[in-house]
C-alpha cells in the first residue's frame, strides 16, 4: 500500500458551537509525520441539514404522513404553523451562526419566532421570579429565545421521526450500560432515520471529496458511538477497500476488554488511549512497514476471534511532539452558539468557538477513589512547557483568528498554569481562556491575580462533596474551608466558577447531602461560585472504589460483562442509601441557584420528602470571609511578579520620590526616598513580565529579602508590611 490518506470524522454529535479537539489534534500530528490527512464534523453538519428550509420541509412533509391523531398534541401544533418554522430557521441559524445579529432586535420584539413547549416552560419561570438576574443584553436574551426555538424542533423530532436524536448527543441510550453489544447490532438493523440520512450524505461528500484510504472516527462519549458504527456498516456495505478506525475517550475507558468479534463487521481495528502513536503504528503497518503484532494498543478480530496487538517498542508520543492542533478543514463559521442558560459561567460551554489545547496529559493528583486514576489519560501525568503552549496559541490565533482558549486538561497544574501565565504575559498575548482546576490551596489571591493577568476569565472544578469526611473517603485532598479560600481568591481576581459535585457517595447520609446543599447555597449567596451541577456517583470499573468496593461498604451487582463495553457499574450500599427523590430536589435548587433564585429558600423546601435539618451553620461562608485572607508566605521560592503599569515618577523636596503606580483601573501613590525608590523601581523593572531568549529570571522572594540594602531581612520585613508595599501589592506586586 502506498502512504495512506486519512479522514478522521467526529461523529454526531458534541458541541454545536466549537469542534471537539480529538481529530484537530490527531490531524495536526499525523500532518507533521508526512501524512495527507483531513477532518470533517459530521455533527454539526447533520444539525445544520435538519435546521434549514430544505430540512425542516422534509420533517413536516414526513410528519403529514403520518395519522394526524398518532401525533402528539404539541406536534399537531407545531404542524399548523409549518410554513412559518419554514421562513423562520435559516434566518435564526444565520444569526447564531453570527452572520446577523441585527436580528436580536426583531427576535426580542416578539411575533416573530412561532413559540411551541419550551416557551412556555420560559415563560411560566419568568412570571414566577420577577426581579430575577436574568440578563437584559438584548443579544443575549434573542440568543436564549433562538435557542427555546431550536430545542422546540429538536424536541419534536425526537418525538416524532428519529427517537435518538438531541443536540448535544446522538443515541447516546444505546451506548449507556452496554455491557452487550446486542442493543447496538439490533439498531443497526433498523431503517434509518432522517437525521441517519444527513449524517451518511455528510460523511459521503467528505468520502467523494478526500478519497481516503483510512478512515478514523473519534468517540469522546456514549452520544458518538451509533452514529460511528452507523456510518462504518455504511463504508464497510460499499467501499470494502477503505479501513476503519475506532477510538477516542468513549472506547478508552469502555472498551477495554472488548471481546464481541460482530463490532468488527463495521470497522476493522479499535485503538485505546492516546491516538498519536497507535494511529501512526497503525499506518506504517498497513503500508507493510510494521508487522502485526507491533502493532499498538490495537483491537482487530482474527477469523472469530477479537485479538489484542501491543507489540510497539516506541513510548507514547509526549507532549513537546505532538504538535499544534489544527481545524484545517473545519469551516468554524458553521457552529452555532446556543445559550439554554444566560448564567455567565454556564454559558462557556455552548457559547462561541473556543480554541482547545491541555496544559498537561494526565492529572498531577491522581488520587480520587472515584476517578479512572490506573487509566493511561489520568495516569500518565506530563505538562507542556508554558513557551511552547504560547507558541501554540499564537498559531491557533493565525489559524482561526479567534482569542478565546479552552484547556481541557483532566485538570490543569497550579505549577503549569503559573508558567502559562508568564510566558503568556511576558510575550504580550492577549486571549481569553478557561479551564478545569483542583480547588487546592495552591490557587492563592496572588496566582488568581496572575491568571487573570494573563486571560484567565473561569475556573470549573471537582468540588464533588461538600462535605470534609466525604472528601476524606474519597481522597480528594482538599477541605471545604480551603475551597472557600480558594473561591474567595477567584472572586477577587474577577474569575468565575463552575463547581462539578456528587451526590450518593460511599456511605453518604442523607444529612450528609443536605449539608453538601446548605453548603452549596452559601457559596452562591456570596457569588464565590457562579454555576454547578451535581450527578449521583457511579461506580466504574477502573476505579479504586471500583476495584476494591468492600472497602467502601459497597457490593457490586452488575450488569455482567458480556464482552463489549465496562465501566459503569451497578451497586448497592450497605452504610447508606439516598432515595431517587434527592437528585431531583438537587436539580432544581441548583437550577434556581444558577439564576440568582431563591437562595435564601430553607435547603429542606426542594423536596417532596421530609429530610433532616443541616448541621451547617447558616454563617459558614461569613465567618470564613470575615476571618480574612491568609497569606502563606513560608515558602521563601516563590517570585515577585509585577502586572502593574509602567510607574510615573516625580521628584519631590530633598530625597523625595512621588511614585504613581497606576494598573488598568486605579491609581496608588507612594512615597520614598530616594534610596528606597531607586530600589523600589528596580525591583518592579525585575518583576515585569519581558520576553528573553532564555527565559525570564523574576526576582526571588527570600533573595530579595536577603539582600534589602536597608537593614536586611527584618528591615525587609517592616517594608513589607508597610503602607507603600500594601499599595504596591494592590496595584499588582504578587508574590506566586
Amino acid at each position: 500500500m502506498s502512504s495512506p490518506s486519512v479522514l478522521l470524522i467526529i461523529p454526531p454529535l458534541t458541541q454545536l458551537n466549537t469542534p471537539y479537539p480529538s481529530t484537530a489534534y490527531l490531524t495536526g500530528f499525523l500532518w507533521s509525520h508526512g501524512y495527507c490527512t483531513h477532518q470533517a464534523d459530521v455533527g454539526i453538519e447533520m444539525v445544520l441539514a435538519l435546521f434549514s428550509q430544505s430540512g425542516l420541509t422534509r420533517v413536516f412533509n414526513e410528519l403529514r404522513s403520518k395519522p394526524i391523531n398518532d401525533l402528539p398534541g404539541e406536534a399537531r401544533q407545531m404542524l399548523s404553523l409549518a410554513r412559518v418554522y419554514e421562513e423562520t430557521i435559516d434566518p435564526i441559524i444565520r444569526f447564531l451562526q453570527g452572520q446577523d445579529p441585527t436580528l436580536a432586535s426583531r427576535i426580542c420584539q416578539g411575533g416573530f419566532l412561532p413559540q411551541g413547549p419550551r416557551f412556555s416552560t420560559h415563560e411560566k419561570e419568568l412570571r414566577e421570579h420577577q426581579g430575577a438576574n436574568f440578563s437584559h443584553n438584548q443579544t443575549d436574551q434573542a440568543k436564549h429565545l433562538a435557542t427555546l426555538y431550536l430545542e422546540d424542533i429538536a424536541d419534536l423530532v425526537q418525538a416524532t421521526i428519529a427517537p435518538h436524536f438531541a443536540l448535544n448527543r446522538y443515541a447516546e441510550s444505546l451506548a449507556m450500560h452496554a455491557n452487550s453489544y446486542d442493543i447496538l447490532a439490533e439498531a443497526l438493523t433498523q431503517p434509518m432515520s432522517l437525521t441517519d440520512e444527513w449524517m451518511l450524505k455528510a460523511m459521503w461528500e467528505h468520502i467523494s471529496r478526500h478519497q481516503p484510504s483510512v478512515v478514523g472516527f473519534s468517540v469522546p462519549f456514549p452520544g458518538n458511538l451509533y452514529g460511528a458504527l452507523r456510518m462504518g456498516q455504511q463504508l464497510r456495505a460499499r467501499r470494502r477497500d477503505i479501513k476503519v478506525v475506532l477510538g477516542g475517550g468513549y472506547v478508552n475507558t469502555e472498551l477495554r476488554r472488548l471481546r464481541d468479534p460482530r463490532l468488527f463487521e463495521v470497522l476493522d481495528f479499535v485503538t485505546l488511549d492516546d491516538g498519536e502513536r497507535p494511529f501512526l503504528c497503525l499506518l506504517e503497518y498497513l503500508q507493510g512497514k510494521r508487522r502485526e503484532i507491533d502493532l499498538c494498543r490495537t483491537f482487530l478480530r482474527s477469523g472469530e476471534v477479537v485479538v489484542w496487538h501491543n507489540g510497539a517498542q516506541e513510548p507514547d508520543v509526549p507532549q513537546t511532539e505532538i504538535g499544534t492542533p489544527t481545524y484545517e478543514g473545519l469551516n468554524l463559521d458553521q457552529y452555532i452558539s446556543v445559550l439554554d442558560t444566560l448564567n455567565p459561567m454556564h454559558r462557556l460551554w455552548s457559547d462561541g468557538h473556543w480554541n482547545k489545547l491541555i496544559v498537561a496529559h494526565g492529572c498531577y493528583w491522581k488520587q480520587c477513589t472515584f476517578c479512572d486514576v490506573g487509566l493511561d489519560y489520568i495516569s500518565r501525568y506530563e505538562v507542556a512547557p508554558g513557551d511552547l503552549l504560547v507558541d501554540r496559541i499564537e498559531t491557533l490565533i493565525i489559524e482561526t483568528g479567534k482569542r478565546g482558549f479552552h484547556f481541557v486538561d483532566e485538570a490543569a497544574p497550579p505549577v503549569g498554569l503559573k508558567h502559562l501565565a508568564f510566558s503568556i504575559l511576558e510575550r504580550g498575548v492577549t486571549i481569553s481562556w478557561w479551564g478545569n482546576v483542583r480547588f487546592e490551596p495552591a490557587f492563592s489571591f496572588d496566582l488568581c491575580r496572575l491568571l487573570a493577568a494573563s486571560g484567565c476569565i473561569a475556573l470549573s472544578a471537582g468540588l464533588e462533596a461538600a462535605c470534609d469526611r466525604l472528601l476524606d473517603l474519597v481522597k480528594k485532598g482538599i477541605t471545604v474551608d480551603q475551597t472557600v479560600r480558594v473561591l474567595q481568591a477567584c472572586r477577587e481576581a474577577g474569575i468565575l466558577v463552575h463547581a462539578y459535585l456528587m451526590y450518593g457517595l460511599p456511605s453518604e447520609t442523607l444529612g450528609e447531602t443536605l449539608e453538601s446543599l446548605e453548603r452549596v447555597r452559601q457559596l452562591f449567596v456570596h457569588e464565590l461560585i457562579q454555576s454547578a451541577f451535581w450527578h449521583r456517583f457511579t461506580t466504574t470499573a477502573h476505579s479504586p472504589i471500583g476495584l476494591n468496593p468492600e472497602a467502601y461498604g459497597l457490593q457490586l451487582v452488575g450488569p455482567a460483562f458480556e464482552g463489549f463495553a465496562e465501566n459503569d457499574v451497578i451497586h448497592e450500599d450497605g452504610l447508606a442509601s439516598i432515595p431517587p427523590w434527592v437528585g431531583e430536589g438537587l436539580r432544581a435548587a441548583l437550577w434556581h441557584y444558577k439564576e440568582g433564585l431563591e437562595l435564601k429558600r430553607d435547603v429542606r423546601e426542594w423536596f417532596p420528602e421530609q429530610t433532616p435539618k443541616p448541621k451547617v451553620p447558616r454563617t459558614w461562608v461569613k465567618r470564613i470571609l470575615e476571618s480574612g485572607p491568609k497569606e502563606n508566605h513560608s515558602r521563601m521560592d516563590h517570585k515577585l511578579v509585577w502586572i502593574g503599569g509602567q510607574p510615573d515618577v516625580e521628584r519631590g523636596k530633598g530625597e523625595q520620590y512621588r511614585i504613581i503606580l497606576p494598573n488598568r483601573t486605579m491609581d496608588e501613590e507612594v512615597k520614598l526616598k530616594q534610596g528606597q525608590a531607586e530600589w523600589f523601581l528596580n525591583l518592579i523593572e525585575r518583576a515585569t513580565p519581558v520576553h528573553q531568549p532564555k527565559g525570564h529570571r523574576y526576582p526571588v522572594f527570600k533573595e530579595v529579602r536577603a539582600g534589602y540594602p536597608f537593614g536586611g531581612p527584618k528591615g525587609f520585613d517592616t517594608w513589607w508590611q508597610s503602607v507603600s508595599a500594601q499599595k504596591a501589592k494592590a496595584i499588582g506586586l504578587l508574590l506566586v
